[in-house]
């Protein structure tokens, strides 16, 4: 299981021009679930993304986190962070997980940052074509992987 995570100050998720969902200052964590993963991945990630120390203390060092500050957590399924590129040009996605798996644990996921205590966590629409924008804070961008 993979996420790159993003810190915004707020993000606009659309479908074919229609409001889906937006956050104000947070995490836009995109999200990809590969073969094999397991509930103990989606648990143990959940707890990371929600427990990043990457906001500012009042001292202005990076020491506090979503449910420090009571932030909020946009969570956008993304395959393609499995795209292998090591042969050609034109990624492979095999281990990606399948649609209808990946959309339970995707479900799930966000149902576990909510259980953590995340204040808001907003969702995209698994499977579209999603436009997002965002208005990155710092920028700080961390990628977790829970194969290592």
């Amino acid at each position: 299981m993979k996420a790159l995570v993003q810190r915004v100050d707020k993000a606009v998720l659309t479908v074919d021009n229609n409001l889906i969902s937006e956050i104000s200052q947070g995490l836009v964590c995109y999200l990809g679930i590969g073969k094999g993963d397991t509930e103990e991945n989606l648990k143990w990630l959940a707890r990371k993304v929600a427990g990043l120390r990457i906001f500012a203390d009042e001292n202005g060092k990076m020491n506090l986190s979503v449910l420090d500050k009571g932030l909020e957590i946009l969570v956008v399924s993304q395959f393609t962070l499995y795209g292998d590129i090591r042969r050609g040009f034109r990624p492979s996605f095999i281990e990606a997980e399948l649609p209808e798996i990946a959309n339970k644990m995707y479900e799930k996921f966000c149902e576990e940052l909510s259980a953590i205590g995340v204040k808001k966590v907003a969702k995209g629409v698994f499977g579209a074509d999603m436009h997002i924008n965002q208005y990155n804070a710092g920028p700080v961008t961390i990628m977790i992987d829970t194969s290592k």
